[in-house]
């Protein structure tokens, strides 16, 4: 992999503000932050990575600052990583790689498509079928229900928001916009992004899990089921390491695990 982590240091993110409200409290810019860092690379160009997806390139060596795009993630942080890359490949995406070397955490995370089609109040249960191959639509895996419209602002719909100053019927402030979202998944015009769920650590095996969206009057959507998913946890560190005798023929240490 061209990533080059080594070097990189003090990287930091800052909200970048929108306005001041009435009481002197900023407005936050949607899902937009400033990402800073320093280096002691003085011939490479640099990429930032939002959860492990590609989020831009450096336009040449000299630059240790980046305006990124975050996800809709409510119920995990978001993991910003800076890396060095060569003038060469500078322009690659290592993301799937990136994301290769991270999936073995033992936990799971779920990616929803949050288009302004869901309901304004619509929240969303997560199921999986504990490894048996039958999903459990009994209990909910997720301690509670996802809310895809936390903040009002952010649905897309006529009265919904700044009411008079957006397009007809399409009143909405502080929603995702054209190219600033996952590209070609909303409206013309209007892009849609993604909420992550990560969920507890399991255990290795193999695991099928479902969505459904409820309504605010308890309506259910059908369930989308996703397919098999694969969790094979890193292994643990040894602990408790003692030497056991020496081979000298062989020059090797017999070291015992507990």
């Amino acid at each position: 992999m061209a990533l080059i982590s080594e070097g990189i240091s003090k990287v930091r993110a800052f909200e970048l503000p929108a306005g001041i409200w009435s009481d002197g409290k900023d407005v936050g810019v949607p899902r937009t932050v400033l990402v800073k860092w320093q280096s002691s690379w003085a011939d490479k160009f640099y990429q930032v990575y939002v959860n492990g997806v590609y989020a831009g390139t450096s336009d040449d060596a000299e630059q240790k600052a980046m305006v990124v795009q975050l996800p809709t993630s409510f119920f995990s942080s978001v993991c910003i990583e800076v890396f060095a890359v060569d003038a060469a490949e500078a322009d690659g995406n290592f993301g799937g790689e990136l994301l290769d070397s991270k999936n073995k955490s033992g936990r799971v995370r779920i990616s929803l498509l949050r288009e302004q089609m869901l309901a304004a109040g619509a929240k969303i249960q997560i199921y999986f079928d504990s490894g048996t191959g039958v999903i459990d639509y009994d209990k909910a895996v997720n301690s509670e229900p996802i809310e895809v419209w936390p903040s009002r602002e952010d649905k897309g719909g006529f009265g919904m928001s700044r009411f008079g100053l957006s397009d007809f019927g399409r009143d909405w402030s502080a929603g995702v916009g054209f190219g600033k979202g996952s590209f070609g998944y909303g409206w013309f015009g209007v892009d849609a992004d993604f909420v992550d769920w990560i969920s507890e650590q399991f255990g290795a095996g193999v695991y099928k899990f479902a969505a459904e969206s409820i309504d605010e009057e308890g309506n259910e959507s059908a369930a989308v089921e996703s397919g098999e998913v694969v969790v094979l946890p890193a292994a643990r560190g040894a602990e408790d390491l003692s030497v056991v005798s020496f081979d000298e023929s062989a020059n090797k240490l017999i070291l015992g695990v507990k």
